[in-house]
């Protein structure tokens, strides 16, 4: 069972105050009952409709999103213009998982299922992320060997990477850690400076075709796979998506 208000949030109809004012206001219709209210319960299958059109509830959302440079990895910020600003969805408590730097750009993945985002980021689970890369000077050949064993930094040892050489300026690099600007810092101490980054994989996600500030709804089959790839803990197997 779950409350009127929650449920009409969960469908992307807004905050909890703003769906209250359209139950209050008549827009909210549940069958089988006369004068819904806020805290009426639900049951799984109930049928609710808004302005005369069928809701459909879903508990979490799990979103793919280009992030394109310039942008900053956060909820909200006064002066600059963040990821969630490029969401156009009603739905309560999304949070971009995990971060890429301001200047780079590509794979954000975007839910409010707080659960999995802690499992994807937690550094036991190991999810491997992969970036595009050029450089500012050639790449040493010798980069690849030296990335693929622990590299010492003052403040954290980092785990093996794989660096495949696309040409002397360009590079695919899949790390499986989230340390502040390390591919920029595994990279310097490799012998090469970065000038252009691009995050083209998270886990089992691909960025694929998806143009530069556009969103989209991860498929069931992405969402299986993703919850797959660390699934040491709770999971949510009712949960269905929003598109």
């Amino acid at each position: 069972m779950i409350r009127l208000d929650r449920y009409l949030s969960g469908c992307g109809l807004g905050s909890r105050e703003f769906v209250k004012n359209l139950i209050k206001n008549g827009r909210i219709r549940v069958e089988g009952v006369d004068t819904p209210k806020p805290e009426t319960k639900l049951a799984e299958n109930a049928a609710v409709f808004f302005d005369g059109a069928p809701l459909s509830y879903s508990e979490f959302t799990y979103l793919l999103m280009h992030k394109p440079a310039g942008v900053l990895t956060a909820r909200t910020d006064e002066k600059t213009r963040t990821v969630m600003d490029l969401v156009d969805s009603k739905v309560p408590d999304l949070s971009p998982v995990g971060r890429l730097d301001k200047d780079t750009e590509g794979l954000l993945l975007i839910t409010n299922d707080g659960a999995l985002a802690h499992r994807l980021l937690s550094p036991k689970n190991e999810v491997p992320k992969t970036y595009y890369l050029r450089t500012e000077t050639p790449i040493p050949e010798t980069a690849p060997e030296l990335l693929s064993k622990p590299v010492v930094f003052s403040e954290f040892t980092s785990k093996p990477a794989v660096l495949k050489l696309i040409s002397p300026y360009e590079a695919e690099i899949t790390v499986t850690e989230g340390k502040y600007h390390e591919v920029k810092r595994l990279m310097h101490a490799a012998g090469s400076d970065v000038v252009y980054l691009k995050r083209l994989a998270f886990g089992p996600l691909r960025l694929g075709d998806l143009p530069a500030e556009k969103v989209r709804a991860l498929t069931d089959e992405e969402i299986r796979t993703l919850r797959e790839s660390v699934r040491n803990g709770e999971t949510h197997e009712k949960t269905r998506i929003v598109r």
